[in-house]
């Protein structure tokens, strides 16, 4: 296995501390882990840098074991033994609103819950309240909670689905008797949340095909096994099945049939109403003449819209508004490859888990030729924010790696909080030596829309701000965000010259994509920005782009598409 980089090692001390809770160990055992992960978050070397863990203040000889451990193995043999010896129903018990490992262990230990079925048996018995620290409105929380815990979505959140895709793409690629295959529906349109996935696949041999779907792995239920469909439920992971449906279809019906399963139903509509004027109409098969019955196929979508006389429209774009009207020019969406930097990412400074260099090397790795550099504030205590000290020690850190450079330019940043009384966290001393200048709220979620939309005011009023990161806060499926009167962020944004960042992290895509096109429609410049927190949720932009598409979002109104000198022209008018 990979050795672990700094966050996995973090986050794998606090899953372990969160273990000893839920087994009644000792408070000081406990605490050693989490002083151990607090330490390392502190510090703002990486591992590498940091050599031998036990060194540090605030890490034992038992602890740095395990941490060494993980650095050469990239696995825990304690974590693994622990695992072994709580019943797994537990650790799911986790993500119950309020529920810590200390509760959980108190509910294992004291009343022998073990799942979430033993859980609701001991609450309907009235014998959750009577435990310290609980009592009877817990109590009732919790059986609310339970009833939410055991549903199935209707919609998976596209974070949830995007490891499955990937992992059933690769498996289809082993595949033999397969042509050519592509996945459909509202995750090749790029919506947020999914229902299931649509695997279209060009076969001459459904039946080989079919018998290697119904052999793979994590296979929880097979809905049905006909001959040209199969649906499956696949296991991913705790608690995460995803229904998936896999089409085989004859070659020369591939585009129509990819076509006909990406939809949306309402693009569809339009376009059956196009083939009626022409007396034809679509089937997922091909376009057939209603006067001959003569049926015509394609070899790609493109010649499918060609036979409509119309561009070929984006996947993103077809949801039955106004796309089938639309001139060419104004089809010409970005695209990856348009993408020249990312302007919002961490490292080990603050709470990430590459140096400034790795960070630098892994986004020239992605072919881009300029990057910001942008690690939290001193607020963000949780996420060892950066005070007016650290980050001019970081600044300078940041100009030598650059120096190391010849075609490609790291910019100095900060992603800076906007506090709950509506002031930053820096002064303007401080924002005017510093390149890129991202505001975010990161607190104080529950205030008014008036007071929150007080706070963006502020932000995007100081000259030396560039961009409001993920400017609602949403996660989504998870988090609806604060309240923001998002006409008025936009109109401000115009008014002042800020940037809005569509967030590509696909837990937010934050900007949601019909803001981003009310945002381009007023002027407003858009950054894509993954907020990578290690260096492989770089790729995360594919999928920031894939909504800006969504949005109908173009090159040129996107900064991050510009070249470093543009970019410090635009920012510089501010200032």
């Amino acid at each position: 296995m990979a050795a672990f980089n700094k966050k996995e090692i973090i986050q794998t001390l606090e899953q372990i501390a969160v273990y000893l809770e839920i087994k009644g160990e000792n408070a000081f055992r406990v605490s050693a882990y989490r002083k151990a992960a607090q330490a390392l978050e502190r510090d703002e070397r990486t591992m590498a840098e940091i050599g031998d863990p036990s060194k540090l203040k605030g890490i034992g000889k038992g602890t740095a074991s395990i941490i060494t451990e993980l650095m050469e193995e990239g696995k825990s043999s304690f974590l693994d033994e622990l695992k072994e010896d709580i019943p797994s129903g537990l650790v799911a018990l986790l993500s119950l609103p309020g529920m810590g490992g200390k509760k959980i262990g108190k509910l294992y230990q004291e009343l022998g819950v073990e799942n979430a079925d033993t859980l609701r048996k001991a609450c309907e018995e009235k014998k959750v309240q009577s435990l310290a620290g609980f009592g009877a409105k817990t109590e009732e929380k919790i059986l609310k909670a339970l009833d939410e815990f055991g549903k199935r979505p209707d919609r998976l959140p596209i974070a949830h689905v995007m490891p499955a895709a990937a992992e059933i793409t690769r498996r289809l690629n082993e595949f033999t008797g397969i042509e050519r295959f592509e996945l459909a529906g509202s995750f090749r349109r790029g919506r947020e949340t999914v229902k299931d996935l649509d695997f279209i696949i060009s076969t001459s041999d459904p039946e080989e095909v079919g018998s290697q779907i119904t052999m793979m792995e994590n296979i929880e239920t097979i809905v049905s096994n006909g001959v040209t469909k199969i649906s499956v439920e696949l296991s991913f992971g705790d608690r995460l099945v995803v229904p998936v449906d896999f089409r085989m279809v004859e070659d020369e019906a591939f585009a129509s049939t990819l076509h006909h399963f990406t939809g949306s139903k309402d693009h569809n509509v339009l376009m059956r109403q196009r083939a009626k004027e022409k007396n034809e109409k679509i089937s997922e098969y091909g376009v057939e003449s209603t006067e001959t019955g003569e049926v015509t196929t394609f070899k790609d979508e493109t010649g499918f819209f060609a036979h409509f006389g119309l561009p070929y429209i984006p996947p993103e774009i077809r949801e039955g508004y106004d796309e089938l009207e639309t001139e060419e020019e104004d089809l010409n969406l970005i695209k990856v490859s348009d993408i020249k930097a990312d302007l919002h990412m961490h490292t080990t400074w603050s709470d990430g888990a590459q140096s400034v260099r790795e960070m630098a090397e892994a986004s020239r790795g992605m072919g881009y030729t300029h990057m910001a550099i942008t690690d939290h504030s001193k607020f963000l205590r949780v996420a060892n924010g950066l005070d007016e000290e650290r980050l001019k020690r970081q600044q300078e850190e940041i100009r030598k790696v650059n120096d190391e450079f010849s075609d490609f330019t790291i910019l100095t940043g900060i992603e800076m909080d906007i506090l709950p009384d509506g002031s930053l966290d820096f002064s303007d001393d401080i924002l005017k030596e510093t390149d890129f200048v991202i505001a975010s709220i990161h607190s104080a979620f529950k205030q008014d829309e008036k007071t929150i939309m007080k706070r963006l005011e502020t932000a995007m009023n100081n000259p030396y701000v560039a961009m409001v990161a993920h400017p609602t806060g949403r996660l989504i499926g998870r988090r609806d965000g604060y309240p923001v009167d998002m006409e008025r962020l936009i109109e401000m944004a115009a008014e002042t010259g800020t940037i809005l960042e569509l967030n590509a992290n696909p837990n937010r895509l934050d900007l949601a994509s019909e803001y981003v096109k009310k945002a381009q429609e007023q002027g407003v410049k858009i950054g894509i920005n993954t907020d990578a927190h290690k260096a492989d949720m770089l790729a995360h932009m594919q999928t920031g782009v894939k909504a800006g598409r969504r949005g109908w979002l173009k090159k040129e109104n996107v900064v991050n598409t510009w070249d470093v000198e543009t970019l410090l022209s635009f920012l510089s008018k501010n200032r």
